[in-house]
């Protein structure tokens, strides 16, 4: 892909393609990976032959390193270190399990059904464990859906490559049988697993740090801290790789500093960060399906789509089920989750990784995961929108309240009730109410209750109660924590 007109030619696709398509997205059960793979199929070498990108080319490599840094980095700086501190339990014992046994599930299918070695199974099960957090996007933005639910999506999305990541990179490394000694290995795992995070909290941490004495001195204009923001991201890969560590790992740990060490970066630069890693994702896209159309002669295609519906239909919802048995949810919740864990663009980007490092048959790894991940765009791209809006009817009809509602935050699934709140009678309440000073009184009943019932307490404040910590946090006024807060449901 050398054409300057060429390039332009596909930039200006997608642009233009996302900006008119994504209303009908919205409205629809396609997806905009749907569509930018299918164009990628299409233009690429299988159909009309307009691109021709190979495994090692350096537009592939260079749009899918920048998004996979990018992706890292912004998962980890929308962390709430508050909100991680209360849900720490999530990720490390509960989610993380499941990931574990999604790898194991999936490395023990692959070489069941499609012959593989040992170390290819688990670089498969690790590259195709790691869930897309784009299909999610509208999944965790809909309200309908309960705030404790859309957490553990949401932080399973945002964790799991960092378990995922190394465990490839790993697999990688002995797949170049460098045949190293203990030394040579000892070596590796520190600049792996000690370096790499070292590096990526010095650069995000000193580098916010800077833009906000800057911006608090000087006052700099939003669109250069927005430019500034892109620049930590590529600072913290290039610091990593430089220093022999890995530069995704810095980039990760770069965007956790920015959420550890509670320093700002201009939210511009978040809105900016986001765009341009949508662009980056579709222009992926592109170039993967033109890719992928010519690899997928070169291997079994049959196996392969069987090794796809045994991944996603099977491997992924048994994991979770399990790390799900001890959660405190309705079997909706359980089965929704464990459902949504797509893969995506991260997945053909970790495989890449191995064929860029010149792994033995990495280029049928990349066309195996490939076929994967179509089927997974597919048919997690189209059961997104139905699956939500069943689901919210469920809640909605639903004769009691679903535990899941009655969570603000994925921690409490996964905790006992709450025993010691006081309470007072609807006759305390009146007289609270008629009081010279009255109470703050919360509405939290589920949505279906609150539905069937016929109005509510005057003056008081309508909270679905999966959303009372956002209120809390909205009303962090002294006035009113002066006054009694009373919630009450059916």
């Amino acid at each position: 892909m050398d054409h300057v007109e060429l390039w332009f030619g596909i930039l200006a696709i997608v642009l233009t393609v996302a900006a008119l398509a994504s209303g009908f997205v919205d409205r629809s059960a396609i997806s905009l990976p749907i569509i930018f793979l299918a164009l990628g199929l299409i233009l690429g070498p299988g159909a009309l032959g307009i691109i021709h990108v190979g495994a090692r080319d350096p537009a592939l490599v260079a749009v899918a390193t920048l998004n996979l840094a990018l992706v890292l980095f912004l998962d980890a700086a929308r962390f709430d270190i508050d909100e991680l501190k209360r849900e720490w339990r999530v990720p490390l014992l509960d989610l993380g399990p499941g990931t574990i046994l999604t790898i194991a599930g999936i490395g023990l299918a692959a070489a069941l059904l499609l012959h593989t070695s040992f170390i290819q199974s688990l670089l498969l099960g690790a590259v195709l464990a790691s869930t897309d957090p784009i299909v999610l996007r509208d999944i965790v933005r809909d309200v309908r859906i309960p705030r404790s639910v859309r957490r553990a999506l949401t932080i399973e999305a945002g964790t799991n490559d960092i378990i995922v990541l190394p465990i490839v990179l790993i697999a990688i490394e002995v797949m170049l049988a460098t045949g190293g000694g203990a030394s040579y290995w000892i070596g590796f795992l520190m600049r792996v697993l000690i370096l790499s995070p070292l590096v990526g909290l010095a650069v995000g941490g000193i580098g916010a740090w800077l833009m906000g004495k800057a911006d608090e001195r000087y006052s700099i204009r939003r669109e250069y801290q927005a430019l500034y923001g892109i620049g930590l991201v590529l600072a913290s890969y290039s610091a990593g790789q430089a220093l022999g560590g890995d530069g995704f790992l810095a980039a990760f740990f770069a965007g956790l500093a920015v959420a550890l060490f509670d320093v700002t970066l201009c939210d511009c630069f978040m809105d900016y960060g986001e765009v341009t890693a949508e662009m980056a994702m579709l222009l992926a896209f592109i170039l993967f399906g033109a890719l992928l159309g010519p690899l997928f002669g070169t291997i079994s295609f049959a196996l392969a789509l069987a090794f796809a519906v045994i991944a996603i239909v099977v491997v992924r919802p048994g994991a979770m089920a399990l790390a799900l048995l001890r959660a405190k949810m309705s079997p909706l919740a359980r089965g929704f989750i464990a459902w949504f864990g797509p893969r995506g663009l991260s997945a053909l980007l970790l495989a890449l990784l191995a064929v860029e490092a010149g792994a033995p048959q990495a280029t049928n790894l990349l066309a195996i995961v490939g076929v994967v991940v179509l089927v997974s765009v597919l048919v997690h791209g189209v059961s997104a929108t139905p699956a939500s809006g069943w689901y919210a009817q469920q809640i909605a009809k639903a004769q009691v309240t679903m535990a899941e509602e009655r969570e603000s935050g994925a921690a409490g699934l996964f905790e006992g009730e709450a025993s010691d709140i006081p309470r007072v009678t609807p006759q305390q309440l009146h007289a609270m109410i008629e009081s010279s000073a009255p109470p703050i009184v919360l509405d939290v009943r589920s949505r279906a209750h609150y539905a069937e019932g016929d109005g509510q307490i005057p003056g008081s404040i309508r909270v679905l109660p999966d959303q009372i910590r956002e209120w809390a946090e909205e009303h962090k006024d002294p006035a009113a924590k002066q006054r009694t807060l009373i919630a009450y449901c059916t």
